[in-house]
């Protein structure tokens, strides 16, 4: 990498350190304010939002919607109530769960998809603006961003509920709620365990909520990655558990409990010279399994391109599809919860 690149890096770091710490500053300060404390559920914009009995009394009521989906498929409790998805980013199961979600509840959906094509942001309207307006349609909005503080914006002006829908490289909450109730379901505990999580640590948004929502566990965490793709060590500094760093697969496999495989976000990485070079270093196969434990299980929050091939499917480890199924109750739960009746 040339110098240029390096003080380019350098910045960006810094600037991504600063925006993070305004947001959790917003954050405490939303949290911890006299009406937060009345209402702790405004909004839902961080996993620092839950502690252990809030999870546990959450898995209850996740439980509540999955039994009711199974049995009668839903009801009409949130009849005539209406959410708005806004995103600004892509995405499939995530807009497809919280729309699937209030349907399965009685409600309505405005869905808003390619704002930044689609929408008056088009023509300059702000952030503020938009969410201002979409709570005299709406009675939650949720909403996927690609800035870092977005979510924050959004909840000082808005009059419903926000839910953070995934925000640039920060917090993905609702994914980390859905992973957590997964290995919950899948392994009967979480205390106990080592969770691995493996590949882009660095960008990818999922693991660094899954990893700050353990705390409220006694788990041991490993993280496998490239060095360039490393869990960022401001967070890693945030966490309780016991944390070690490899960039070996071979060495997490025989040990996990847990390997919650990411996708390498090439979108995100502007060297493309440095995704070539990762390559399939971080690939799960159906010789991986072989050094894996029988009663292990492979997440993945999806989209996966190749770092899962698709003969591990059949493997009843495989536990992604049945990880993706949950954030269909999770974000019913989640709506049960926030909105006003």
């Amino acid at each position: 990498m040339t110098a240029e690149g390096k003080t380019n890096n350098l910045i960006c770091g810094v600037i991504y350190t600063t925006v993070i710490l305004f947001r959790n500053l917003f954050y405490y300060v939303i949290l911890t304010s006299d009406k937060t404390r009345e209402k702790k559920m405004d909004h839902v914009l961080s996993v620092d939002q839950f502690d252990r009995s809030a999870l546990e009394d959450f898995f209850k009521r996740v439980d509540a919607m999955r039994e009711l989906v199974k049995k009668d498929g839903g009801d009409e409790r949130l009849a005539h109530h209406v959410i708005a998805n806004l995103f600004f980013e892509p995405s499939t199961r995530t807009n497809s769960s919280f729309t699937a979600a209030m349907y399965r509840l009685g409600g309505g959906v405005i869905n808003i998809n390619d704002v930044q094509k689609t929408t008056s942001v088009a023509k300059g309207e702000t952030l503020e603006d938009t969410v201002r307006m979409l709570a005299g349609y709406a009675d939650a909005i949720v909403i996927r961003h690609s800035e870092v503080g977005a979510m924050a914006r959004a909840a000082a002006v808005s009059s419903v509920p926000i839910i953070n829908a995934g925000e640039g490289v920060g917090e993905h909450p609702t994914q980390a709620l859905l992973d957590l109730y997964t290995i919950y379901q899948e392994k009967g505990k979480i205390d106990g365990l080592t969770i691995t999580m493996l590949g882009d640590l660095k960008y990818g948004r999922t693991p660094h909520s899954l990893a700050k929502i353990l705390n409220n566990f006694d788990v041991s965490i490993r993280f496998a990655s490239p060095v360039s793709l490393a869990f960022p060590a401001d967070l890693q500094a945030e966490l309780k558990n016991d944390v070690s760093v490899t960039s070996s697969l071979a060495e997490v496999l025989p040990e996990s409990d847990v390997l919650y495989a990411t996708r390498i976000q090439k979108e995100r990485i502007d060297d493309p010279a440095e995704y070539e070079q990762i390559g399939d270093s971080y690939h799960i196969t159906k010789q991986s399994l072989a050094q894996m434990k029988q009663d292990a299980i492979i997440m993945h929050p999806l989209p996966r391109v190749d770092e899962i091939t698709t003969d591990v499917d059949s493997d009843p480890r495989a536990a992604y599809f049945r990880q993706a199924e949950n954030g269909l109750y999770v974000r019913m739960a989640l709506f049960d919860m926030l909105i006003k009746r």
